[in-house]
């Protein structure tokens, strides 16, 4: 069945995998040792985190454990599924693209971990501030709260 719609990357498994790039990356856990813990290469990690390869319901309940986040925390931020279409009405091709999400961004992970890692809370809160200060502000439909 190589090659066949089910096989290739799909956006809830890009999605699925980003989520638990991210969640790696913010424990400061390497693919290696995530993949130690369950047995696998790293770059069976790497398939996984980049949708490549979709993750089996126990992998993914494991992956959830070692990570401590419940499982729904893979499907977090995902668009809701307002009604399901039958069966073959929809193929991969005619799926609404994923569009990523800058806070997935490595250098998004890496900004967020080095900031939490400023020991002195009030230097934090002077860093905070002044990244507000130079950032652009946001349109006002980015202001909502989810």
């Amino acid at each position: 069945m190589e090659g066949s719609v089910a096989e290739k990357r799909n956006s809830v498994d890009a999605h699925v995998g980003s989520r638990l790039r991210l969640r790696r990356t913010l424990m400061g856990m390497s693919q290696e040792k995530l993949g130690e813990a369950v047995g696998l290469t790293f770059q069976q990690i790497q398939k996984y985190e980049k949708g490549a390869n979709r993750i089996g319901a126990s992998r993914l309940y494991q992956f959830a454990k070692i990570l401590e986040v419940p499982p729904s925390f893979f499907f977090d931020d995902l668009p809701p599924v307002t009604s399901l279409p039958p069966t073959n009405s929809l193929t991969e091709s005619d799926a609404e693209p994923f569009h990523h999400d800058p806070m997935m961004k490595r250098e998004t992970l890496e900004l967020v971990r080095a900031y939490y890692r400023i020991a002195d809370p009030a230097v934090r809160k002077r860093v905070f501030e002044l990244v507000k200060s130079v950032a652009t502000p946001l349109a006002p439909a980015e202001h909502a709260e989810p």
